[in-house]
């Protein structure tokens, strides 16, 4: 009888003994769950590796995993597998955004994610002018050294919408002309389907040519209806437009500047593009014309005005309009007057300034000699 109950007791104390051993080792993993626990949580909301505020890029159809990676081996972070494990099961959101973000100074691994997912990139952009060339919007999107690829074929005259288009450094220069075409496409045949219904033009190709020609004739946006309207009368009477801008085109193609006025040669030499020499339009537009222009074009004054010619020296000053070609001539020679006093000011400012180089030159010199140098 005690001998059972001494092994009883025994299996009872080895009972415990197994139950207290599972215990520790259930406390110990406890300790050692929590303990990496919180040294994961502290690395990933802890204050982070950066120095200074840098800018850390996430490159087009970059994964989380991949960008752990990229910011691991450029020292943003401290550690890739933390950031994209632990991150992807804390975090709200854990799809990257491509683009450039701005990470301050010891930002942690939470603020880096958050910033990546939620935040703004630094906004890149390409912005065109309205009445550029195809050949001048070119050379601006291949100066900007954050796009990439080549534009191989120049796109055609008038296909680009001048604006501001957005961009993820690395795009390629092709997808942002792409962009500017399409927006074209897109805006001149919504014009196109809200014009005047008695407009003299067939198609919206020529309105887009008329639109160039508006845009390049004029540099105050609120002349631009009134010019379109010449035009429209022009086309309507059966009158050659007679626009400068078109004769200075077929010189330069688009591909530079004249620098210089027209040649009596040049305005009587027949050319495509010489609109004193041919009826109707140019065969393409001779610029790529803004939404106003086309939208000028579309909707023009009402009023019987045949010519313009400006009104003062700088193109700034705008035009005046006659209706009959005896006013027209009144006008320019208004025009040609404030030509000749302009370039008598301008003789007159010239010789001011060669003079008052030249008592500058002369005083350095005196005091030079005075000081025995």
């Amino acid at each position: 009888m005690n001998e059972r109950r001494k092994r009883r007791r025994r299996s009872s104390n080895g009972l415990v003994d197994v139950l207290n051993a599972l215990l520790t080792l259930l406390v110990i993993g406890l300790v050692v769950v929590g303990g990496g626990f919180l040294f994961v949580a502290s690395q990933y909301y802890g204050d982070g590796p950066l120095p200074e505020e840098r800018v850390f890029r996430v490159e087009t159809g970059n994964a989380l995993s991949t960008t752990a990676s990229r910011l691991e081996e450029q020292g943003f972070i401290s550690n890739a597998l933390i950031f994209s494990q632990f991150g992807s099961r804390v975090a709200e959101n854990t799809t990257v955004k491509a683009g450039d973000f701005t990470i301050p100074a010891h930002a942690s691994m939470s603020e880096i994610l958050n910033e990546l997912t939620t935040g703004t990139p630094i906004r890149y952009a390409v912005t065109i002018p309205e009445g550029w060339t195809s050949w001048q919007v070119v050379q601006r999107v291949n100066a900007d050294d954050r796009l990439t690829g080549t534009i191989d074929t120049l796109p055609p005259e008038g296909s680009i919408l001048p604006g501001s288009y957005d961009y993820i450094p690395g795009d390629t220069r092709q997808s942002v002309i792409d962009r500017m075409q399409a927006a074209m496409t897109t805006a001149l045949n919504e014009v196109w389907e809200g014009r005047e219904a008695d407009l003299p033009l067939e198609s919206p190709a020529q309105l887009l040519i008329l639109a160039s020609i508006v845009e390049r004739e004029t540099g105050v946006p609120e002349e631009r209806p009134q010019v379109a309207a010449v035009f429209v009368n022009r086309l309507r009477e059966g009158m050659r437009l007679q626009s400068d801008p078109t004769i200075i085109y077929g010189i330069t193609k688009g591909q530079s500047q004249l620098e210089r006025g027209l040649r009596r040669s040049e305005i009587q030499e027949e050319t495509p593009y010489n609109t004193y020499q041919i009826d109707g339009l140019p065969p393409t537009p001779i610029a790529n014309p803004g939404i106003d222009a086309l939208e000028a074009v579309a909707h023009p004054d009402d009023h019987n005005y045949l010519y313009f010619v400006a009104k003062g020296a700088s193109p700034r000053d705008g035009h005046v309009f006659a209706e009959t070609y005896a006013e027209h001539q009144e006008n320019v020679a208004r025009y040609r007057e404030i030509e000749r006093q302009s370039a008598e000011q301008a003789a007159q400012e010239a010789e001011a300034a060669r003079q008052a180089l030249e008592a500058e030159e002369a005083q350095q010199a005196t005091d030079a000699q005075g000081t025995g140098q």
